[in-house]
C-alpha cells in the first residue's frame, strides 16, 4: 500500500523479513489494537472490583522503550494511554532498563510520575527482543479502594496526596518466578478491600502478559526488522495524516479560559485555566499560561491527564478515523506549566484531576471553536463520581458516576447524558441489578431532566436524575463541579441548569450537598440523589424552529413550561398554537 506525502514523495507502507512474509503497516496496526484489545478483555473478566466487571474499565496500550504510544485498545481512554505513555521514562528513571528480566512486571501510581492519582494503578510488562527490551505492554485500571481519607479514592476535602491513598513508585511486583509477596502485602494492608485490590493487580498483571505474548508472536511471524519497520511506517503515516489535517485548519493564535466553580477547602472560587491554541505551519501549540497557580485541594491534575485533555480536545476538530498513536502526538507542543493546576507537583493533590483536565478540555474546545466556528461546540456537563461505602467492616464500596448533557453541536443538538468524555463513555455507568446484588442499596430513579438542556437555536443535551435508596448506614463522598454555574452556551445560546447532590431524609426532607463532601453519614432509608447539569445551547433560543420545540415537549425533553419560558412557543393540546407562538415570538 503506498500513499503520497505533502511533498509529492511516496511512502511504501509494505515490510518483508527473509522469509518473504508480507506485512502492511495497516494490517499490523489492527494487530496491535486487537493484542491491546485481548489484554482488556481478561483483565475485565479477571478483575475483583464491581466497577471495573460490570463497567468495563480496563485500559492496554503497547508502547515503545520510549514510551511512545503505539496502539491502545478501543475501549482505552486517552486518560489511561497518555498516563501510561508519559510514566515509561519514569519508570526507566527509577529502574534501568538493563536490569529488566524476561518475566518481570512493575507496577506504579505515582500521580507525579505520569500516573492519574492513588487509585489507578499503572502495570508495565517488558518485551524482549534479541534479550533487549525494545517494547512494553501495559494496563491500567481504577482499583476499588487503595486507602486514605474515603473509600475508593474519593478524599474530595484532601489538602494534600496523603490523604488520597498509598503511594506506589515504580516498583518490580513480579518475576518469572511469580508475584513479589512483599509488594501485595504492602498493597493489602492499606486497602479496606484488600482481596479486591490484590485480585484486580492480578487481572491487571495477566492483561498485560497476555499482549505481551501476542506482541512476540507478531515479532516471531514477520522478523524483528520487519515489526519494527511496519510500526515504524505507520506512526510515520499518522503523522502525514494529522499534518494535513492540521493543514485544514485556519492559522492563527485563538485564546479561551474555562473555570473551576471551587475546590470545596479553601476560599478561593473560579479557579481558571487559560489556553492559547497556535495553529501555523501543520502543527499546532498549545499554551496553558496564564492558568491558576496548583491549590492545597483536590482540584488539581497530574501532567498525563492534563495533557490527554489538550490531546482530546484537539482531535474533536480533525479527522476522527487518523489513529491515535505518537504520530499524531508529534504535531502537537503542549504547554503545562510546573507548579499550575494542570502540573501539581507533591504533595499537592491530584484525585480531583479531571476538575481542571476538564476545565482544560473546554477552553481548547472553545478556542478551536473559534477557529472553526462551523465545528462549534458548547459547553457539557461533566461525569459526576461518587462513593457510596460501608461504614464499618466488612466493607463494600460502590463507585460510580453519572454523566451530564453535551453542548449542542453547530446544527445538531447536544446528546443527553453522555458527558463530553476523554475518558470513559456512557456504557461505563454499571448496571443497576449488578450493584444492587452486591451492595446494600436500591436505585429507585434513573431518568432524563427535562429542560435541562441550554435553550438555543440547537439545544443542549439533558442530564439526568439517579436516586439511591440505602438499605444500610452508609458514607457518601461526592466530587462535582458545574453545579453552581452550569455549561456555558455559544453564540447567543444558555447555558445548562446545574445539577447537585442531595439527600433525602427519612422524613422527605430534601438537603442540598455540597459538590465536593467527604464521608457524609446516611441513615438507612434515606435516598442519595445525583443530578447532572445540562450541556449549553447554541444560537439564539427564539431562532429554534416550533416543529423541533413540540417535538422536545412531546420526547419529554422540554416542559410546556419550558418551551414559553425559554423558546417563545406556545404549546396547546399537544401542538403549536402558531398564532400565540409568532404573537410571543414578535414580541421579543
Amino acid at each position: 500500500m503506498t500513499h503520497v506525502l505533502a511533498d509529492g514523495s511516496a511512502l511504501d507502507r509494505r515490510r518483508s523479513d527473509s522469509r518473504g512474509v508480507e506485512l502492511t503497516s495497516e494490517v499490523l496496526r489492527n494487530a496491535l489494537v486487537v493484542a491491546a484489545e485481548e489484554a482488556s478483555i481478561v483483565v475485565v473478566r479477571s478483575a475483583y472490583s464491581t466497577f471495573v466487571v460490570e463497567g468495563s474499565d480496563a485500559s492496554a496500550a503497547i508502547l515503545d522503550k520510549d514510551g511512545r504510544l503505539i496502539a491502545h485498545s478501543m475501549a482505552t481512554t486517552l486518560m489511561n494511554s497518555m498516563a501510561l505513555s508519559v510514566a515509561v521514562p519514569f519508570l526507566l528513571a527509577d529502574i534501568p532498563i538493563e536490569s529488566m528480566r524476561p518475566g518481570d512486571v512493575f507496577a506504579t501510581n505515582d500521580a507525579y510520575k505520569g500516573g492519574v492519582h492513588t487509585n489507578d494503578i499503572l502495570i508495565f510488562k517488558p518485551i524482549f527482543v534479541a534479550a533487549e527490551v525494545e517494547y512494553f505492554s501495559a494496563t491500567l485500571i481504577h482499583v476499588s479502594d487503595i486507602g486514605g481519607a474515603s473509600a475508593g479514592g474519593m478524599a474530595s476535602l484532601a489538602t494534600e496526596i496523603f490523604a488520597e491513598g498509598l503511594q506506589l513508585p515504580p516498583v518490580r511486583i513480579a518475576t518469572a518466578e511469580g508475584l513479589e509477596k512483599s509488594i501485595m502485602r504492602i498493597l493489602a494492608l492499606n486497602s479496606r478491600t484488600p482481596e479486591k485490590v490484590q485480585g484486580d493487580v492480578r487481572a491487571l498483571i495477566a492483561g498485560a502478559s497476555t499482549a505481551a505474548t501476542r506482541v512476540q508472536e507478531l515479532i516471531e511471524n514477520y522478523g524483528e526488522e520487519g515489526f519494527a519497520a511496519g510500526v515504524r511506517d505507520y506512526l510515520e503515516y499518522t503523522e502525514v495524516l494529522t499534518r494535513a489535517a492540521i493543514a485544514e485548519l485556519p492559522s492563527g493564535t485563538y485564546r479561551s479560559d474555562y473555570t473551576i466553580d471551587d475546590d470545596g477547602v479553601t476560599d478561593l472560587s473560579n479557579h481558571r485555566v487559560a489556553v492559547a491554541v497556535t495553529i501555523q505551519d501543520g502543527e499546532v501549540e498549545l499554551d496553558f499560561s496564564g492558568t491558576d497557580p496548583q491549590v492545597a485541594a483536590a482540584v488539581n491534575s497530574s501532567i498525563s491527564q492534563s495533557l490527554a485533555a489538550a490531546v482530546f480536545a484537539f482531535r474533536c476538530f480533525v479527522d476522527p478515523t487518523i489513529p491515535m498513536n505518537d504520530g499524531c502526538l508529534r504535531v502537537l507542543k503542549v504547554n503545562l506549566p510546573v507548579g499550575s493546576l494542570l502540573n501539581a507537583q507533591s504533595p499537592y493533590p491530584c484525585g480531583g484531576r479531571f476538575l481542571p483536565a476538564y476545565a482544560a478540555m473546554e477552553a481548547v474546545l472553545q478556542a478551536l471553536s473559534d477557529a472553526v466556528p462551523e465545528k462549534a461546540i458548547a459547553a457539557s456537563g461533566i461525569l459526576q463520581p461518587f462513593s457510596i461505602a460501608a461504614t464499618t467492616a466488612p466493607y463494600w464500596v460502590h463507585l460510580a458516576y453519572e454523566f451530564g448533557g453535551v453542548g449542542a453541536r453547530f446544527g445538531k443538538d447536544g446528546p443527553d447524558a453522555t458527558g463530553v468524555h476523554f475518558g470513559l463513555g456512557r456504557n461505563s455507568v454499571p448496571q443497576v441489578e449488578p450493584v444492587e446484588a452486591r451492595c446494600p442499596l436500591v436505585v429507585e430513579e434513573v431518568e432524563y431532566i427535562a429542560d435541562s438542556g441550554g435553550p438555543g437555536r440547537w439545544r443542549g443535551g439533558l442530564g439526568t436524575r439517579t436516586v439511591f435508596r440505602l438499605l444500610a448506614d452508609a458514607y457518601i463522598t461526592t466530587r462535582g463541579d458545574r453545579l453552581a454555574t452550569g455549561p456555558r452556551g455559544r453564540d447567543g445560546g444558555s447555558p445548562g441548569v446545574t445539577g447537585a447532590f442531595k439527600k433525602r431524609t427519612r422524613a422527605g426532607e430534601i438537603v442540598v450537598l455540597n459538590s465536593k463532601v467527604n464521608n457524609e453519614f446516611f441513615h438507612q432509608g434515606e435516598c442519595f440523589i445525583v443530578e447532572t447539569s445540562g450541556g449549553g445551547g447554541i444560537g439564539n433560543p427564539v431562532d429554534r424552529p416550533a416543529a423541533a420545540v413540540i417535538d422536545d415537549v412531546r420526547a419529554a425533553r422540554v416542559t410546556v413550561d419550558g418551551a414559553r419560558r425559554d423558546y417563545r412557543v406556545v404549546v396547546s393540546h399537544g401542538d403549536v398554537d402558531t398564532a400565540a407562538t409568532t404573537a410571543l415570538r414578535g414580541g421579543a
